[in-house]
């Protein structure tokens, strides 16, 4: 690993907690874990758009109703939203059309994740999905260890749709720490044959109640292996949620990240990492 930097690229207002993104022909889509909508920013036009996920949609629901989208991928023309799974009402996988603007399916992903906690041997209340990824044969989704027993672990699921029949994989890792504290899984998206990841390190043991910050890194993992390459540490007071491809061209790949607030105010900081690249 080489020289990265870090900078504040734009802010967008109207959008709180914001903890996944995917960028696509100057448009940013973003989700909040404490919002029923995905939200659309043109960065050439500076417009923002919502999209209703769920229905009567709000931009603040309360934490014990929200439905807590922490991740989104895509594949062709659909993004897929996924719930965290740390609560009852935390299940659902929402397949939004990119195309017509519209939601095609909302999922409850109940039956699955239950699966997933017992083959990964993960109690309920350790179980937090905050990332995906489809590349049209398997699903990768990752499980944030920031629960008791600091589960960081990453679900290969193979099958092309998530209510067909599938092979599962689990395989668990240890990220680096700080001040003690191990980091956890937020974020996570494939680039070529590399897994690139956000990890944070925030002071709790719980997967539902926030703690203080203290960093986040990021890191990257061999697909064919599944072995971690590096990790990096880029910051020590952002809580990164969500990561991005923006651009990747002579030996230099950049993401744009969003970070998690946790308070209620609807101002989403954009940031870009840029990163120099060894094979």
């Amino acid at each position: 690993m080489e020289k990265f930097t870090l900078e504040i690229l734009f802010q967008i207002i109207g959008i709180g907690s914001a903890s996944g993104l995917f960028f696509n022909n100057n448009s940013l889509y973003v989700i909040g874990d404490n919002s029923g909508f995905l939200y659309e920013y043109n960065m050439q036009d500076k417009q923002l758009n919502q999209h209703a996920l769920i229905d009567n949609p709000t931009q603040n629901i309360a934490k014990n109703l929200k439905p807590d989208f922490e991740s989104l991928t895509h594949h062709n023309d659909t993004l897929y939203v996924f719930g965290s799974g740390s609560t009852e009402n935390r299940n659902k996988m929402i397949e939004f059309d990119l195309k017509n603007k519209t939601v095609l399916q909302k999922n409850n992903l109940v039956d699955l994740y239950g699966l997933m906690q017992s083959f990964g041997e993960i109690k309920p209340e350790d179980f937090n999905l905050e990332g995906a990824i489809f590349d049209g044969e398997n699903w990768y989704l990752f499980n944030r260890g920031n629960g008791i027993s600091n589960k960081n672990t990453i679900f290969t699921i193979h099958a092309k749709k998530l209510d067909q029949e599938f092979a599962l994989i689990a395989v668990n890792y240890k990220l680096p720490k700080i001040k003690g504290i191990r980091s956890s899984f937020t974020d996570a998206i494939l680039v070529d044959d590399k897994i690139y990841f956000l990890a944070t390190v925030e002071d709790t043991k719980s997967t539902y109640d926030d703690g203080e910050i203290l960093g986040s890194f990021i890191g990257r993992i061999d697909l064919k292996t599944m072995k971690i390459d590096f990790t990096q540490k880029i910051t020590s007071s952002n809580k990164f949620e969500g990561l991005t491809l923006y651009k990747k061209e002579n030996g230099k790949i950049e993401f744009l990240l969003c970070e998690d607030n946790d308070t209620d105010v609807l101002e989403t900081k954009i940031f870009k990492l840029s990163l120099s690249l060894k094979n």
